[in-house]
């Protein structure tokens, strides 16, 4: 009976984590599940989990810990709980996770999750724990339900407004610090028609900003309605194209997939919003080879040259490592130049964290943690500099803002700018969903304070 069990889900990690947590949730939906925020309300527990760090796979088995208790409260009260381990560490660590965390009922990987209501059922029926890591052959897309999405506020008053959508998955890079090959296996782009279809669903339910999801999103090549293969470009401009959405971005890029058409549809296509995150995670060739990355330093700056001469107001992003074994003092001088020559709007900045069965993790002149952090903190405080100078420079302009949220404060609205910025401006809640012109008045380290003009 619908509503009957409820399903409650906790991502970690990527915004592709976000959507593959929202479609589980759906995937089970048809079986009577409606989510709840509270784990102890429910008969399905999912972690979906983020495997690219130490800490983000330290906080997932402190998470089974507290679980642990929550099942055995149900448990006396006559009620079931299965617990479920999704995403990247579900696929690296299955067999451990089983081993080291009794709590845990299911284990289920990134690319099995269209199996998960018939897995739920097994794990219900047979009373065994289930690992399901495999490599399947279909795809998993075409065998989720179609897309479930409200547009009635939810508590709180946001509103779905903007949305993720998978466009494509896994990675043929093999950077040497990376897990993503072996956990979401090789690149896989989903054909055009199936992700038309997706966003149309999207945008009748009050969807105004679609984001194209991918770990390589760049190097998509999914079959075009005419057979031929379609690049990330040529999607976007049929996104473009569709009535009703008026926003769209895509993440995360590889530098050495992005080719003239992309670059050009930044200056060609006006509801590509221009923001774009390009990682380039170190400033010294000898470390970008031993990263694997396929570029260097010079290649990525007459990269960015380009992309500014095709969208000169475009607001960049990035990601960086730190202390990557044997980097020196002089090759992480090499970074902060290359930071303070290009000038980031936003950045993502990590310590380097030695994965299991990466390459990386084999080599040797792995950097000391106190060397690590202290460079870490340097880099934070360069690119903190950047980031409110480019707010500052926002303050006086009026700019388009996609009100998503009531704020903290009683009348407050919260959205975002074109270049991602969260705005926070006084508004009624009725301008949630849409897309209102805001005079910047003010600017803080991480977000905008404005007024409404027009509505």
């Amino acid at each position: 009976m619908p509503g009957t069990k409820k399903v409650f889900v906790k991502t970690f990690g990527c915004q592709m984590n976000v959507y593959d947590s929202e479609r589980m949730s759906e995937s089970l939906s048809p079986y009577g599940f409606t989510q709840t925020d509270s784990p102890e309300d429910a008969d399905v527990v999912i972690l979906n989990t983020c495997h690219i760090r130490e800490k983000a796979a330290e906080k997932v088995y402190s998470e089974l810990g507290r679980l642990r208790q929550i099942k055995d409260q149900r448990r006396e009260n006559g009620k079931g709980t299965v617990v479920t381990v999704a995403g990247c560490v579900a696929q690296a660590e299955g067999a451990e996770i089983i081993a080291r965390s009794p709590v845990v009922d299911l284990v289920v990987g990134p690319q099995s999750y269209h199996r998960l209501p018939d897995l739920v059922f097994r794990a219900q029926s047979e009373s065994r724990r289930i690992v399901d890591t495999n490599f399947p052959e279909e795809d998993k897309f075409a065998k989720l339900p179609e897309r479930v999405v409200s547009n009635a506020p939810a508590p709180g008053g946001a509103r779905l407004a903007s949305a993720f959508l998978t466009v494509q998955e896994g990675c043929d890079k093999f950077c040497t610090f990376c897990v993503v090959p072996y956990t979401r296996g090789m690149e896989f782009s989903r054909p055009v028609a199936s992700l038309l279809d997706e966003a149309r669903r999207l945008i009748e339910r009050g969807v105004r900003e679609i984001t194209l999801l991918g770990q390589n999103v760049n190097a998509y090549h999914g079959e075009g309605p005419d057979g031929s293969d379609w690049t990330l470009a040529k999607l976007i401009a049929a996104m473009g194209d569709l009535e009703g959405l008026e926003r769209v971005r895509y993440t995360t890029s590889h530098p050495h997939d992005m080719g003239d058409d992309l670059i050009a549809a930044h200056r060609d296509v006006p509801k590509l919003m221009p923001y774009l995150h390009l990682p380039f995670q170190a400033g010294a060739d000898r470390i970008l080879a031993a990263m694997n990355r396929k570029h260097t330093a010079d290649q990525y700056r007459a990269l960015i040259d380009k992309i500014r001469n095709a969208r000169p107001d475009i607001a960049l992003s990035t990601d960086i490592i730190v202390g990557f074994p044997g980097e020196t003092e002089t090759e992480f001088a090499q970074t902060l130049a290359l930071v303070e020559e290009i000038g980031f709007a936003q950045a993502f900045s990590f310590k380097y964290s030695a994965r299991p069965g990466t390459p990386a993790a084999k080599m040797d002149d792995q950097v000391a943690e106190d060397v690590k952090s202290e460079r870490l903190q340097r880099l934070q405080g360069l690119l903190a500099v950047h980031t409110s100078r480019f707010n500052a420079d926002c303050v006086g302009r009026t700019v388009p803002v996609l009100f998503e949220r009531m704020g903290r404060q009683e009348g407050q609205l919260v959205g975002r700018s074109p270049y991602l910025q969260p705005v926070h401006a006084a508004g009624e809640q009725d301008l949630l969903g849409r897309i209102i012109p805001v005079e910047i008045s003010g600017s803080g380290a991480n977000s905008l304070m404005g007024v409404i003009r027009a509505a």
